[in-house]
């Protein structure tokens, strides 16, 4: 998935997200709006787990609380690696968008 295209961050951010806990869908959107400000409806959230369980890449318990599977955890690693291609120069960015140039 990762090792081609990168379809967006969202993707990545809940293989992120959910390799420090598992959790369920109305926390994870929690996590996101801590992130990005705002929270994301569900219709943004849910298709993105749902394709994301049935990649193997999630699982998840009775009470809906989402975790990585062995496979998720391997695709968050090809992800990171990715993600830390692109983005090399982070430290770079991160002084530009706090206008230290």
């Amino acid at each position: 998935m990762f090792k081609h295209h990168m379809k967006g961050f969202l993707t990545y951010l809940l293989l992120w997200i959910l390799s420090k806990k598992s959790m369920t869908g109305s926390e994870i959107a929690k996590e996101l709006e801590k992130r990005k400000g705002h929270k994301p409806s569900p219709g943004t959230i849910y298709p993105a787990l749902k394709e994301l369980k049935e990649k193997g890449f999630l699982e998840s318990d009775k009470e809906k609380r989402y975790s990585l599977t062995k496979k998720g955890e391997k695709e968050l690693k090809s992800a990171c690696y990715f993600f830390c291609r692109i983005f090399h120069d982070m430290k770079e960015m991160h002084h530009c968008c706090h206008g230290k140039h």
